[in-house]
């Protein structure tokens, strides 16, 4: 198995977890059909989110919370909505990739998971 190492490795990861995530029953939905994704520009987002997290290439620019917002106010984005993101995340970072970047991948999903469901619960009270 490869370790997680720069850019390119975030594109794949990043293709093969939104791939997933579009088909998926439980969240594909928030994607497809609430926000309506265009993924020819959500994708280089995430490369650049992902970029920045992990190897400290500043190359994100933007505020993933204030992003979901609307989101959760059209559809609540619940707990365990952000617990099944964070297993299809796990899962696709385990299937392609080792190492001390996939793991580091795995602890910052966990983390902005949680905060992000705090957040939108906060916000739907």
């Amino acid at each position: 198995m490869k370790k997680l190492e720069d850019r390119a490795d975030i594109e794949v990861l990043v293709n093969r977890f939104y791939d997933k995530v579009g088909r998926d029953e439980k969240i594909g939905f928030f994607f497809n059909d609430v926000a309506k994704v265009d993924w020819s520009q959500h994708l280089p987002k995430m490369y650049a989110f992902w970029e920045t997290l992990l190897f400290g290439q500043i190359s994100y620019k933007g505020n993933p919370m204030a992003v979901h917002f609307p989101i959760n106010a059209e559809v609540p984005i619940e707990k365990d909505h952000f617990a099944h993101w964070l297993a299809l995340w796990t899962e696709t970072v385990e299937e392609n990739f080792t190492g001390e970047m996939a793991d580091l991948a795995i602890y910052k999903a966990t983390n902005i998971a949680n905060l992000m469901a705090h957040k939108m619960e906060v916000a739907r009270r």
